[in-house]
């Protein structure tokens, strides 16, 4: 642990008593009282979440929207002041370099929030697409701390110390002049778990007050730190993707299901043209959900029909909601119908599912 970087909140963690893991070279709680209890806490209550780790990219001048909009996939030109967007970054080929955030500040400034273990490949990858762009990019990720506050009542909880009215952020999109504890945060209703919440920014500096008032007001109504393991469970149940596992530099957005983020209409963006020539074409992967009766499936493990590999499980657990195994497989996309019986290879043997509905779980953001 000793060479892994460690968030300003390390401390706080090791005094709730979590258990820290290496996380993309981060020392971050994978669980402190389990992963169950903090799963059922977000989706009943509240779970709060160091995610410090996320890396964030300041894009400023006249070509700004220009270049993010060359960038990702999903329409920029959408956005107003202080609203957000999910999109990806694609390579040429159509393959994912990462999935992230945009902020729009204004129209010559943009915030991008992107997946800690891509840090400086995206960072990289952002300097190699600027050149000819009136503007420029700075990679602040080193100076900002981030934590989440998720469940059904996150609202409450977080606005029994902030200086504003939650309720006029509507869903994807901030405040950027949040006080917390004489700290200055940005706060956006955005998360990963499938429920409503916020994500708080501020300095190294200032995380640890922010944090601890919120932990203070937030325990005696049920809010409960939650870790990496809940996180994961959380995101799979309400379908959100996970870099390295739905979807990577080999695997499009439109394979992985993700084609509402993709604009094909737009007059270009890096990736457009593979993407509209696959879809064209027909795919020939596509990502399905699938449950068993018996065996837990995990990442990686085989997809079989007979004796032919069709695919391999991209995410799969026990859900603690909905006391199910269920998963998702990125799979031959001819034997993908709705209802198909399909084998998981877990381990030397093979246990039977069925391809279901990829909506696991009904998402309850506040609209």
């Amino acid at each position: 642990m000793e060479t892994v970087r460690k968030t300003a909140l390390f401390e706080a963690h090791e005094a709730l008593g979590g258990k820290v893991i290496d996380f993309a070279g981060w020392a971050l709680p994978v669980q402190y009282e389990g992963i169950i209890e903090e799963h059922e806490a977000v989706r009943k209550a509240a779970g709060m979440f160091d995610v410090s780790h996320m890396g964030e990219v300041e894009v400023k001048g006249p070509g700004a929207f220009d270049f993010v909009q060359n960038l990702v996939t999903n329409d920029v030109a959408t956005l107003e002041d202080n609203q957000i967007l999910y999109a990806m970054m694609c390579y040429e080929d159509g393959g994912v370099v990462d999935d992230l955030l945009v902020y729009k500040f204004a129209s010559d400034h943009y915030y991008l929030v992107i997946n800690a273990s891509n840090v400086d490949k995206d960072f990289a990858w952002m300097q190699e697409q600027a050149k000819g762009y009136d503007m420029s990019l700075e990679n602040i990720s080193s100076q900002v701390s981030e934590l989440a506050i998720q469940g059904p009542i996150a609202q409450e909880i977080l606005q029994k110390v902030v200086d504003v009215d939650l309720a006029d952020i509507k869903f994807f999109y901030c405040n950027r002049n949040v006080t917390i504890e004489g700290a200055k945060c940005l706060v956006s209703r955005t998360g990963y778990t499938g429920e409503d919440g916020f994500e708080v920014y501020t300095d190294n500096e200032s995380i640890l007050k922010v944090w601890n008032a919120i932990m203070k007001v937030g325990e005696p109504m049920g809010l409960k730190p939650a870790g990496l393991g809940a996180r994961d469970t959380l995101r799979f149940e309400a379908t959100l993707p996970l870099y390295g596992n739905e979807i990577d530099k080999d695997i499009t957005p439109l394979e992985a299901g993700l084609g509402f983020f993709v604009k094909l209409t737009k007059e270009n963006f890096i990736g457009k043209e593979a993407l509209a020539k696959q879809k064209a074409d027909g795919l020939p992967r596509k990502t399905v959900g699938f449950e068993m009766e018996k065996g837990i499936p995990r990442h990686g493990y085989e997809v079989v029909v007979g004796e032919d590999v069709i695919g391999l499980v991209t995410t799969g657990y026990f859900s603690p909601t909905l006391k199910k195994n269920i998963g998702l497989a990125l799979i031959d996309a001819k034997y993908g119908e709705m209802g198909s019986e399909i084998g998981i290879k877990v381990r030397k043997k093979v246990f039977p599912a069925t391809i279901v509905s990829k909506r696991f779980y009904q998402k309850n953001y506040k609209k």
